[in-house]
């Protein structure tokens, strides 16, 4: 796959999250896709990266991820994405607070047979909290 073939993959992908369309996830992801994280759960297969989207929007209905910097070499994207989304929902052991949380993140995709295969995702969850009114903001 060229460089830019495997770059306009993961902006699809981006859009696909960004518009709930859970059906062209399977056109762009492998059924294995594994997501490596210390930020969040760890995901082992399509299926699973589906139900953390889902339950994502559950708790921020209004999420949406824009790509800030893409860069390709080999089979790997590397991306700097930033979040945007309010917490109107529970997540996990935080109640909804009614907060708007902004994040960047950054990610690494490794793409096999035009479909993304596995990613390395990490962000800064304290500060988010923080955001959020869920944690106190660093002193």
């Amino acid at each position: 796959m060229s460089l830019e073939r495997n770059k306009a993959v993961i902006r699809a992908f981006v859009d696909a999250i960004n518009q709930r369309d859970w059906e062209r996830l399977d056109e762009l992801v492998s059924p294995g896709f594994v997501r490596h994280s210390r930020a969040a759960t760890p995901v082992s297969s399509l299926d699973e990266l589906k139900g953390y989207l889902r339950s994502e929007f559950e708790t921020f209905p209004d999420a949406v991820e824009t790509v800030e910097d893409l860069v390709a070499e080999g089979d790997r994207v590397a991306v700097r994405h930033f979040f945007t989304g309010t917490q109107l929902g529970p997540m996990g052991l935080y109640p909804a607070s009614g907060r708007m949380m902004e994040a960047q993140y950054l990610a690494i995709y490794r793409l096999s047979n035009g479909l993304v295969a596995e990613s390395w995702a990490e962000w800064d969850n304290l500060d988010g909290l923080a955001q959020l009114g869920q944690y106190p903001a660093p002193g």
